[in-house]
Order: structure tokens, then sequence, then C-alpha cells
């Protein structure tokens, strides 16, 4: 069991990425295809539904139709003939114009009375109906809007027409000009580290500064200031980091990623410089063909050449001086999974490999490469070499998933076996059994004592030259194992978890959090009505409350079931979250106990949202409903009020009216519904009347007033929140493109002009304005990561430590 639980970690660990990118690859086809039946039968059971509801209203219409004129009964019945000859298909959300119910098949054609016409108006402008009749035919060849003098506009996603009218305020729609927002974002502070599948990405610089990364942004973090400082010129997730020698300057390598065509993106390495940020060189571009999995400098030569290993099927090793920009040399390593290479720190021409099963010497000699496998011998073989040091007389000191140090040296060649010719190998001189689970990393102090992390026991031992071991601690099991270890002074060390977080300590007063993250994909953010607070949830089953200001965390707690969304209380003492089996429960923000707890279906839920006095609380489902609450006594009793049903799909987002008596909804099936809470929840059929209807917050992706914000060719998945500014000026967009936008706010009209910021190296799963639209809060799904947007107004000062140019679309 203790193998089979090492081995879940090492794989997870596996700093190839090979088969992590196949996986990715299925999964993202899996998910695809799952929407696509989603979407299929929701279309399905939307087309049932209204066609048991023409088959209930027709006999109605045709017993009017024939109190009025009773010869409008024949025209009934050729009505029917050629619905059913053509099938009856009709644009989905839209009845019959007049114009359709004239069409007969040429053999049928008769002329009609004038009365006979009249008459049959009354099929398209019955009041009992959704008085659609203003609504222009769609125009199926279109996938943007198209505009009617009757105001009323209609968007297609994936050739469905969504129709939205246009409020009364707006008198010349088609002159309406579309501007850029005069507000932009600037990289405030990332929330996050990845140390869950990443080695060696922990270094302490002499300025005082911690860097590590996490998505596509390099972190520059100023322990003791508390500042932070970003390196933002990769496109993907970064995925390796070295330093030089002169402790000034970085060199980075980001995974595989493709462009906004699909077409691969050309690699490089980045050589930066750490105290300006800015890019001295970028080495091998367009040579690489996967992404980067480990890179190293010289030691000897005073960082004179750059050894690569990437992350195609061979995983390439190559040597590159630095001064030229040169390949020296190219050989591949193997088909395993390769963890970490370095340069012999005496001699330059000597480079170590290590990964999956193997351990590898390498002797680079006039541009070629000779490789010496280490033999081990007597020694039972680990299934993974994770880590490995040099030490000060020379020796390699490797770290496997047996929980060994195994100490590695030169041997004579054994002319009596091999024969003549054989030639000296490399084999294990000593065994010493340092954890319970893997050795994650190894760590070389300054006086020559060495520093190990344990997987399974989560302990770190220090250990004097010769491998005695002197002190050992134990981190915390929230924070997880030891996944790389930086030291700052010899005493003071910086650890970086298996559960995403950064330790700061010393064996003697144990360790504190100074970077904390999430472990798995997120999707629920809200922020606080008053103070500068926020939440989030995810995956992994936290639910975490972080503070703006002090740029940390403040609490978290641990559900039973992951949290998928999350509203506060507009008094700000509670907050709703809900999870994934249809519960939802309730936390009170002081003691952090949950004060009620509900289950509404059995399907997860996608939206939690607060009316904008408190006394009501919306829960949109996958199970296609929204269950309404009544709340009092400051948000801590909640009685069921009623359900809205009539959704044809899952509830994707929804808002509050500012009176507090109605709601806007979309749903999977890209339906824009409106509901009369007051009434019973009733369904407002005749959506024309919601047009002047002013909305308390708007997150609804689909609407008149952010039609603008999707792009040419948009799938109805590719924005996956908005959220409008508290002042009313600007709208957040966070799509699956790994991007965030900012629009102005209304954008109704097409190809609505954006400021356009990256930095998330997934799907951007939601995004949320502080409670005074000070700073933007954008949440990267897989990518683990929160980032935090001060919100730069015209004439206002900003420190430019961590801008970014913005791009304009």
């Amino acid at each position: 069991m203790e193998s089979s639980n090492n081995s879940l970690d090492d794989v997870s660990a596996d700093g190839s990425g090979e088969s992590a990118d196949r996986a990715s690859v299925m999964e993202t086809r899996l998910q695809a295809q799952e929407d696509e039946i989603t979407l299929l039968k929701s279309s399905l059971a939307d087309a049932l539904r209204r066609i048991h509801l023409h088959e209930q209203l027709l006999p109605v219409l045709t017993q009017q139709l024939i109190a009025v004129n009773p010869a409008a009964a024949r025209i009934i019945n050729q009505v029917c003939c050629h619905d059913s000859i053509h099938g009856g298909r009709q644009p989905r959300n839209s009845l019959r114009t007049k114009s359709d119910y004239l069409v007969l098949p040429k053999r049928q054609i008769k002329p009609l009375k004038k009365k006979t016409v009249s008459s049959a108006n009354l099929l398209c402008q019955s009041p009992n109906l959704e008085n659609r009749a203003r609504e222009p035919m769609a125009n199926s060849g279109s996938r943007r809007g198209t505009y009617s003098q009757e105001q009323s506009i209609k968007m297609f996603i994936r050739g469905r027409p969504i129709t939205m009218y246009i409020p009364s305020n707006i008198q010349n729609y088609e002159e309406l000009k579309m501007e850029p927002p005069s507000e932009r974002l600037e990289l405030d502070w990332i929330y996050g580290y990845r140390g869950r599948d990443c080695r060696a990405n922990l270094y302490f610089l002499p300025t005082g500064e911690a860097v590590y990364f996490t998505s596509c942004v390099i972190v520059l973090y100023h322990i003791n200031n508390r500042t932070q400082r970003h390196y933002r010129k990769h496109t993907d997730c970064v995925r390796c980091l070295t330093l030089h020698p002169d402790k000034v300057r970085i060199a980075s390598g980001q995974t595989a990623g493709v462009d906004k065509d699909g077409k691969p993106v050309q690699q490089c390495v980045h050589i930066w410089d750490s105290t300006t940020l800015v890019t001295l060189q970028q080495i091998g571009l367009g040579t690489f063909h996967k992404g980067l999995g480990s890179v190293a400098f010289s030691t000897m030569d005073s960082g004179v050449f750059l050894c690569v290993i990437d992350d195609s099927n061979e995983h390439m090793l190559s040597v590159w001086d630095c001064t030229k920009g040169t390949k020296q040399a190219e050989v591949k390593t193997t088909n395993e999974a390769v963890f970490a290479v370095e340069f012999h720190p005496a001699d330059s021409t000597n480079i170590i490999t290590c990964g999956k099963s193997h351990v590898h010497f390498w002797t680079l000699s006039s541009g070629q490469f000779t490789k010496k496998q280490g033999i081990f011998g007597k020694y039972k073989k680990p299934k993974f070499i994770q880590c490995f040091v040099f030490s000060l007389t020379g020796e390699v000191l490797t770290g496997d998933s047996e929980g060994n140090i195994l100490t590695w040296g030169k041997s004579a060649a054994d002319i009596k076996t091999l024969g003549k010719g054989a030639k000296e190998t490399f084999q294990i001189m000593r065994q010493t059994k340092a954890h319970e689970g893997s050795v994650f990393t190894l760590c070389l102090l300054q006086g020559g004592a060495v520093l190990s992390g344990g997987s399974k026991d989560r302990k770190i031992i220090r250990w004097s030259a010769d491998l005695a071991p002197e002190r050992e601690c134990e981190i915390p099991e929230n924070f997880g194992a030891a996944r790389t270890i930086a030291d700052m002074d010899g005493e003071e060390v910086l650890v970086g978890t298996t559960r995403n977080a950064i330790l700061r300590g010393t064996f003697s007063e144990g360790f504190v959090a100074v970077v904390q993250g999430h472990v798995d994909e997120m999707w629920g953010l809200a922020t606080h009505p008053s103070i500068n607070v926020f939440l989030s949830c995810g995956h992994d089953r936290q639910v975490c409350v972080w503070n703006t200001e002090e740029h940390k965390l403040d609490w978290s707690i641990t559900l039973e079931d992951y949290g998928l969304c999350a509203d506060f209380c507009p008094n700000g003492s509670v907050v709703s979250v809900g999870l994934s089996t249809g519960r939802w429960v309730v936390l009170d923000m002081l003691t952090r106990a949950v004060i009620a707890d509900f289950v509404d279906g059995n399907e997860q839920l996608s939206v939690m949202r607060y009316s904008p006095d408190g006394s009501c609380l919306a829960v949109g489902s996958h199970d296609n409903f929204i269950y309404i609450y009544n709340v009092t006594e400051n948000g801590r009793l909640y009685t069921r009020f009623g359900r809205c049903n009539g959704h044809s799909s899952f509830i994707t987002h929804l808002d509050w009216s500012k009176d507090g008596g109605y709601i806007m909804s979309n749903s999977g099936d890209y339906e824009i519904l409106y509901w009369d809470i007051a009434a019973g929840c009733k369904l407002l059929r005749n959506r024309f009347e919601s047009k002047d209807r002013e909305w308390a917050s708007y997150t609804c992706v689909l609407g008149f007033h952010v039609m603008g914000v999707w792009l040419e060719g948009s799938d109805g998945t590719d924005i996956n929140a908005l959220c409008r500014s508290h002042s009313e000026s600007v709208v957040a967009v966070a799509d699956d493109f790994c991007k965030v936008h900012l629009f102005k706010y209304p954008c109704p009209k097409p190809k609505a002009p954006s400021h356009k910021y990256e930095g998330h190296g997934s799907h951007v799963t939601n995004v949320r304005f502080t409670h005074c639209d000070s700073h933007l809060l954008s949440m990267g799904g897989k990518d683990m990561s929160i980032f935090q947007w001060r919100v730069i107004r015209p004439n206002s000062s900003s420190s430019t430590a961590s801008s970014e140019p913005s791009s304009s679309s």
C-alpha cells in the first residue's frame, strides 16, 4: 500500500508533462463532447416543451378564428398541413409571423379574403403569447446581431437566435459608438504557487526576494517588505526556473502552448535580469518542439553555458553557449520522465540527469555526448530518482522513491569481468535511510550540511556533511510535504510544498506560511460588500477568505463537498456557498461556523445571489431550477419561498433587479428569462416588458447591455463569467482563452473594443470587483491562481513595479 501511495505522488510530480499533456487533450475532447450532448439534450427538451405549448394553444386559437370567421378553419388546416410537410421547424425563441403562415405549397395557394388575413394575424399577436411579433426574422447565416426598427436585436450563438430588446433610452442604436474604457488594469498581487507538480522552482535572491512561479507569471516576492514584482513575458504556464551563479540573472521555460489559431508557439528559454525584469536573451527560439522541463546554468565557468531538457518523447538534452546564443550539442536522453538536470560544479563538461528508474552521467567532448548509467548493483533499484545535489567533496547525492539518500562515486574499471576496454563507472558508495515515502528534495547549505524533505512523513531533516542526522521537524498536514527547499542564510530556509504553499522558518522556531493557494480547480468567487475581503472555493473543498489590503489568507475551512459558487449577504455578516451535490451552506464570517445547511436537488449548484436588501436568496442549479428563499434575522434564517421553473437547461448566471422584485437568468442553452418573484416566481413570457428594468448587479453573460463582449464565432462557452463594476462604468469578462477583458459599460454592439490582459495559464473561471471598485479579482481554473488587478482610472497615480502593457482589441 505504501509503494502505491508513493507511486501516485511520483506520477503527479512527473516533470516531463508528456502524459499530462495527452491526458489534458483527451479531457478537453471529452468535455467538449459532454457539453455538446448536454446542449443537444437541452435543445430536445426545449423543442418538446414548445411543441407541447403549441398543441395546447392551437385549439384555442382555432376556436377564436372560427368564432370570428368560419372560413378560417380551412386556413388552419392548410397551415397545419404545411407544417407537417416541412417538419414544423422554426428558429428557437421565435414564434411564427404572419408571412410564415401564408406560405403554402404551390398547389394549395389560393387568394385570401381581406377579412381572413386579418383573422390570421391573431396567430402571431395573441396577448396570451410572448408578444414576439415585434422581433425581426432571423438571418440564419449571421453569427452576430441583426437590428430591427421595432427596437429588438438578434445575436446568434451556434446558429441559435437570441432576441434582446433595446431599452427606451436608446433612440438610435445604429449610431452608437463603442469605445474602450478609460479605466485600465494593473497587476497588483498574485495568490498562489505551483508546488503540486513542479520541482526546483523556488530561489532566494540577495535582494531579499523569493523567486517562484505560478500560471504564466514569475513572482518576485520580498519576504520582509511584503511586496511583489512580476516577470510576465511567458505566454503559457511556466514549468522550470534556475538562478545564475551571479544571483541576478534567471533562466525560465514554459510548457508547450498554442496561439489563437491553434498553431504551436515557438518555444525558447528566457534569460532575464531579476533587478530590472528586462529580458536579456531568448535561447533556442523555434528549435524546441515541445515545452521545457528543466534548465540549469554551469557553475565552474561563471554560467557561460546553459543546459536544457525539453518535454518531447525523447527528452532531448541540449547545451547552449549563452554568450553567443548557439547550441553546442544535443542528445536524446530517455523515453522515461526526466526530473532534474545539473552541471557538475567543478567540471562544465559533466552533466547529471535523473528521473524514472535512472540516473545518467553525461560527458560532453567535441560537441558529442557520452553516457554512463548509474549502476545500482546490490541495492534495490528505485522506481524514481526524484532529486540530487553535489556535496562539497564532489560526490553526487540522490533522493529516491524508496526514501533513501544514495551517495554516488566513481569506481575503477572492472577489467576482469568486462574486458580490457572497460571504463570506470558510477556506483553507489553508500545508502542512507532518510524518510518514509519518497525523498522529494535535497538542499545543500553553505557549510556543507544537507536538508532533505520527505513525502509521506512530511519531515525536513538536517544532515551533517557526512550524512549524520542532526535535526528534524514536521510540516503541518494542511501544507502537504516539502517539494523544494531554498537556503536563505544558512539557518532560515524557504520551503515550497506539495499543497501550493511557501513556508518560512527555522528548525528551532518552526515554519509559517508566507504564500498559500488552492490545490485544485477553482470556480467560486465572491467579494465582501463593505470591506476589502473576498472568498474563493473550488474542487479542493477549501473555502478561503482573503484580505486584499494585507495580501494574505485570513482563514479557511474544509467542507465535505467542493464549492462552485458563493455570495455575501449585503450586511456582510454571513456568506452562502453552493456545492457540487445540490447542498449549500451559510457560514458566519466571525465564528466560521456553518449556521445553515440546505439541499436543493441532487445536481451541482452554479450560482448564489442575494437580493439587494438581503431579504431573499436565489440558488441556481444544474437541475434547471432557481430556488428562492426568504432571508430573515440578518441572514441567519432561511425559508423556502418558491421555485422558478421554465429553463430547459442548467442555470449559469442570474441577477436581481434593483427593487428586488425580479430576476434575470441565463442557462446552458443560451436562454435569457425574466421572473417576477413577488408574484410567486412567475415566468415573464413577454420579455419586451423587461427591457427598461434596472439591475442591481450584472453578471449574466447574455443580455443587451453586454452583447458586445462576445467575439465573432463564439460557441457559447467562450465566456465563463462577467461582472459589472459597482459604478456601472466598466464590465470585466473572464474567457476560456486565459484572458481577462475590460469593456466599457454598456457595450451593446458587436465587436466592442476592450483592454485585454494576460497572465493566467488556464481558463479564467470568474471575475469580481471589490466593494469600492478599487480592484478586480480574477480566478484561473486549473492554474489555481487568483490575480488581484488594480483599477487605474484617468489622472490617477499608480506604481509601475508590476505593470504590464495591455493590448486593446
